[in-house]
């Protein structure tokens, strides 16, 4: 229930940072959620909505500062949703992601993990390789906005540049919004799909209309004086299709286990490359796969840590919901030369999968990388493997904790360590890893 707002400024403290990255405050005897607050500080508010059991404001001017308070890297910071944690120290939001973690933990797990890791850190700026931007035509404007969508709006933010996506994209939102508006098509493209892989940058346009034959020749020149490829979706993902017969098999590569994987532009992989790699690394290390051993990868996708395992010489069995992305990851196990060791079946993860093959036999030990809903469903499965050991990788640290909760309490496990991974900075996304290990 909202009621109107107070239209005058009110001082506050900032005393925590929620799990969405703004600042907490108490006012008139309630929770007070605060855009733009930092821990600690003393801000001068505007209260923007009333509710039942909390209020929401924004900051319009800091008394006190905290110590981590940055300056953004982003003159749209604030606006664009993109970024929340901009104005907060690279450090700063480490230490928040990895409170917001063993809070977590603790509070719907009722664990601890005996170790906490150092966090995986990389860039804080270039590092996004994949988005989904909106694209608007504003008749008030005169031309069409591209971009990610305002702050807790459904406007699409008037960007000219994002300095979080790596480049090229970073530098050609203007270019797109100004490709897209000359299009006799500006007001039925819905959005851009954007891909940068090692060797290519591809776009894909979610075309509701069909482009005319001058569209056409425009998108081509585009792609021609940017040298990259742009595709059009007219429906669901099944009809991406690329623009030009020249366009490149995109690829990204995994240099210390020299593995390459091919992928089309919708394909999910990992948003940060760097990091990936850091995360595959740590990933292998603590699973610690041997020739001779039985591995589980549940919710594969493309083979990102399949591959890996696979390469140390264990043999592995990669589970996966969608089909097109095991089609994939057997073409890129056997153009790795890894089809041998690596095998990989269809199934739904969420549903009872007693009876199917890759769960006749034991396994040495099971990695999990669900989305954000979790493993739940599976962990029952997952320890009647035998399995000695389990690595978690969570982008939601609250399912984890669930999970984690579970393998502890009902099935034995010990949860000997876990840590954030800075998959998404200026962001409150918690992206994390945990070992599970039973005697």
């Amino acid at each position: 229930m909202r009621a109107a707002a107070n239209p005058e400024p009110e001082e506050v403290t900032i005393i925590d940072l929620s799990h969405d990255g703004r600042g907490v405050a108490r006012s008139d005897g309630k929770t007070l959620f605060v855009d733009g607050g930092l821990t600690g500080e003393t801000v001068e508010i505007l209260r923007l909505r009333r509710r039942r059991h909390h209020d929401e404001g924004r900051v319009i001017n800091v008394l006190e500062a905290a110590a981590d308070r940055v300056e953004p890297i982003c003159a749209h910071f604030g606006v664009c949703g993109g970024c929340s944690l901009q104005h907060l120290s690279p450090h700063g939001q480490l230490e928040a992601k990895q409170k917001v973690l063993l809070e977590n933990l603790e509070r719907i797990g009722k664990v601890r993990p005996e170790s906490t890791f150092a966090p995986l850190t990389g860039p804080v700026s270039g590092y996004r390789r994949r988005a989904r931007l909106g694209v608007r035509y504003v008749q008030k404007k005169g031309r069409v906005l591209v971009g990610f969508r305002e702050r807790a709006k459904s406007y699409v933010a008037d960007l000219d540049a994002c300095p979080v996506l790596t480049a090229p994209a970073g530098d050609l939102i203007q270019p797109l919004a100004e490709l897209i508006g000359g299009l006799s098509i500006r007001r039925r493209l819905a959005q851009v799909e954007v891909c940068v892989a090692d060797n290519r940058s591809a776009f894909v346009l979610r075309v509701l209309d069909p482009p005319e034959n001058d569209d056409l020749e425009q998108m081509r020149a585009f792609e021609r004086t940017h040298d990259v490829d742009l595709y059009l979706q007219p429906k669901g993902p099944d009809t991406v299709r690329a623009l030009s017969e020249t366009a490149a098999e995109l690829h990204f590569r995994l240099p210390e286990f020299d593995l390459d994987f091919h992928f089309l532009p919708t394909d999910f992989i990992q948003v940060n490359a760097e990091l990936n790699r850091s995360m595959v690394s740590r990933a292998m290390t603590l699973l610690a796969p041997k020739p001779g051993q039985r591995i589980l990868d549940l919710f594969c996708g493309l083979g990102n840590f399949t591959l890996p395992i696979a390469r140390l010489g264990a043999s592995v069995a990669g589970v996966e919901g969608d089909a097109a992305l095991i089609r994939r990851a057997r073409d890129n196990a056997e153009r790795n030369g890894l089809d041998g060791l690596a095998e990989f079946h269809v199934a739904n993860l969420f549903e009872d999968c007693a009876g199917l093959p890759w769960l006749d036999q034991a396994a040495d030990a099971v990695f999990l990388d669900p989305p954000r809903a979790g493993a739940q469903e599976i962990l029952p499965a997952v320890a009647g493997t035998g399995a000695g050991r389990i690595v978690y990788v969570s982008c939601h640290p609250g399912t984890l904790a669930r999970d984690a909760g579970t393998l502890v309490e009902e099935f034995g496990f010990h949860l000997r360590g876990a840590g954030v991974m800075d998959m998404f900075p200026h962001t409150a996304h918690v992206e994390s890893i945990a070992l599970f290990e039973r005697d």
